[in-house]
């Protein structure tokens, strides 16, 4: 779910087709909605980003890099899914990966707690 107008939502969206994913539409315009879309996913207010998706069972919040949503499907853990909260400059949609600012992945545990599942450098 995300807003129409963003554009590095779309810009992600287009990294992970890129990469092979089929993604649908999603878009909304209601300003609650999102919101409502997250709390229901499960994805603590601490996690939350611009986006949110799902796949196969699992929310993904943020611009997460597809490397971590394949391992995700893999390794298939008892989770919620993935976040990558804020919008960190340099991560899939969000500018350039060469001036790409250090930032994390989150694993999101079913009882609202996470742990750290992936690290990217600053480039």
């Amino acid at each position: 779910m995300k807003d129409p107008g963003c554009g590095c939502c779309s810009a992600w969206v287009e990294i992970l087709r890129a990469d092979g994913f089929e993604v649908g539409g999603g878009e909304e315009r209601q300003a609650t909605l999102p919101a409502r879309y997250k709390r229901d996913s499960g994805i603590p207010l601490q996690m939350a980003s611009c986006h949110t998706a799902r796949i196969q069972g699992y929310g993904i919040e943020g611009h997460v890099p597809a490397a971590d949503i394949r391992r995700l499907l893999a390794e298939r853990p008892d989770a919620v899914g993935l976040s990558v909260p804020g919008m960190p400059y340099g991560s899939p949609g969000m500018g350039a990966e060469p001036q790409r600012e250090a930032y994390d992945g989150f694993l999101i545990r079913r009882n609202g707690g996470t742990s750290d599942f992936s690290h990217y450098a600053a480039a």
